[in-house]
């Protein structure tokens, strides 16, 4: 029995062929909603074949949403019907651990292209279309590293901060509207976001310089465990939450 009615909605989830993107797909699936796919990789098709297996409604959305005419175009075609509520941002990449002095920029243009530029374009498409039909929902997947600057290297500290004031502003400029925007900040998860980095080049001066931060993080969590937030915030249950900046941390912030 669903917890969250979301029967009759369309959700958007982003970076959603494994980890938490996938638990949040099958998650948001079980509640009613029919769930658009969205991931650069072809295990998208993986995480709808679950769905439908569960007897759950989805398609996939293969393709570069850091390209703006993909990401319409997602939007577009997911909104097709009119039914589209939420949208939920959490496709991301990790930097090298490198402070500012020796950031390289491929690595700085990549975390700001994916974890930023790549919601933004997607925001943008969704957002009228949500004030269009008087109300929505979305879930921007941040970081510890976007609320404290001893998390990550520069470039994934730069993109996920820039993630939050994203989030705020377009929870005050649209809350109005009817449509409401707030962020989860997770600690460690048992995702494979390491994957999208050459682990060979890792920064070992600024993961050492970081290492005492990092041995304060309680555990690392399931992706489980956050897609149960994310299900909440795109449900109607939290009307009243919008502009909200919530860790699922262990506690790892409060220290």
């Amino acid at each position: 029995m669903a917890l969250f009615e979301l029967t009759g909605k369309t959700v958007v989830v982003a970076g959603a062929g494994s980890g938490i993107g996938r638990a949040t797909a099958l998650m948001v699936a079980s509640q009613g909603a029919t769930v658009v796919v969205a991931d650069i990789a072809d295990s998208a098709h993986e995480t709808v074949t679950q769905i439908t297996d569960a007897g759950g409604s989805a398609r996939a959305a293969v393709g570069d949403i850091s390209d703006p005419a993909v990401a319409e175009a997602l939007i577009a075609d997911a909104d097709a019907d009119g039914t589209l509520w939420g949208l939920v941002n959490n496709a991301g990449v990790m930097d090298l651990f490198s402070g500012v002095a020796k950031v390289d920029d491929g690595t700085w243009e990549r975390c700001l292209r994916v974890n930023l530029t790549a919601p933004m374009y997607l925001m943008r498409a969704a957002v009228p279309r949500m004030v269009a039909k008087g109300g929505g929902s979305i879930v921007n997947v941040s970081s510890e590293a976007g609320i404290r600057g001893a998390a990550a290297g520069a470039a994934y500290t730069a993109s996920k901060h820039g993630l939050i004031g994203l989030t705020r502003n377009t929870a005050y400029m649209y809350g109005k509207a009817g449509v409401r925007c707030n962020a989860i900040m997770p600690g460690g998860v048992e995702t494979n976001i390491m994957a999208s980095i050459d682990q060979s080049k890792l920064d070992i001066e600024g993961l050492g310089v970081l290492g005492a931060v990092h041995a304060g993080a309680l555990r690392n969590a399931k992706p489980d465990e956050l897609a149960a937030l994310v299900v909440f915030l795109l449900a109607v249950e939290a009307s009243n939450v919008n502009g909200a900046l919530i860790a699922n941390d262990g506690g790892w912030s409060a220290g």
